[in-house]
């Protein structure tokens, strides 16, 4: 996707402490301004996680050749900004981005109906995640896509675990979200049980445990794109939660 011929190398996430060409250290400022903060990225993959769920998934219902054509305006984006010394990270980390958009829009538009294909289409993206690890090539994106794929199979697992699979198949047939709503209120009276409430408060804590765990004493770009998948994921699961509820 990235040729290698092309690319420029790869260069190692900048420490705090970082060397001028001389040896004399680079004041902490100066890295600040040239390099954002790993708050920053977890920030704002944070938000990331959220496009595919509130932007591309109602979009893809309705045109889903669009979203798809949408990724090569995601792609080329994030390979101008990678190009460039001064936005190499921001294109690194939509780099991950657009390969959860392109499995999204794959699974949105035409496979929604089956959710027993939810994980498999949204893994389309590991054989990349493979190459780029052989080839030392964006590693913020594709820890952020490995974030955000972590994410998706503990919610398909909540899913599984509670037996919400005839309620997905029969809300998926309905265009408008009001339409569907007895399958909600069928979903929520199992999420509601002592077994569902269990699995949510396992798993919800399976997520928070990973996300927090993976940040700890960490200032690694990388660290911190995966944790902001992970633990924006338990925020948007919660949304649909409590969103499901509304309608009840």
């Amino acid at each position: 996707m990235f040729p290698t011929s092309c690319s420029p190398p790869l260069q190692e996430e900048p420490s705090l402490a970082s060397q001028g060409p001389v040896g004399r250290e680079i004041p902490r400022s100066s890295l600040r301004r040239r390099f954002p903060s790993h708050h920053a990225i977890g920030g704002a993959a944070a938000v990331l996680v959220c496009l595919p769920v509130f932007v591309a998934a109602p979009l893809v219902r309705y045109s889903p050749w669009l979203s798809l054509a949408m990724t090569l305006g995601w792609l080329g984006l994030s390979w101008r900004l990678y190009s460039r010394p001064r936005t190499r990270i921001w294109g690194d980390l939509l780099y991950g981005f657009t390969l959860t958009w392109l499995a999204g829009s794959f699974y949105w538009g035409w496979l929604r109906w089956e959710p027993l294909w939810h994980m498999p289409v949204e893994a389309l993206g590991i054989p990349m995640v493979w190459w780029g690890a052989r080839q030392r090539f964006a590693r913020i994106g594709t820890w952020f896509y490995l974030g955000s794929l972590w994410g998706t199979a503990v919610t398909d697992l909540y899913i599984y675990s509670v037996g919400l699979l005839p309620e997905w198949r029969q809300a998926m047939q309905f265009d408008r979200l009001e339409q569907a709503v007895v399958p909600f209120r069928a979903a929520l009276d199992k999420m509601a049980t002592p077994w569902g409430l269990g699995w949510g408060i396992g798993l919800g804590l399976l997520l928070l445990g990973v996300g927090l765990w993976r940040v700890q004493g960490s200032r690694r770009l990388h660290h911190w794109a995966f944790a902001g998948a992970v633990l924006n994921t338990l925020l948007v699961d919660g949304l649909f939660g409590w969103g499901a509820a509304l309608l009840r």
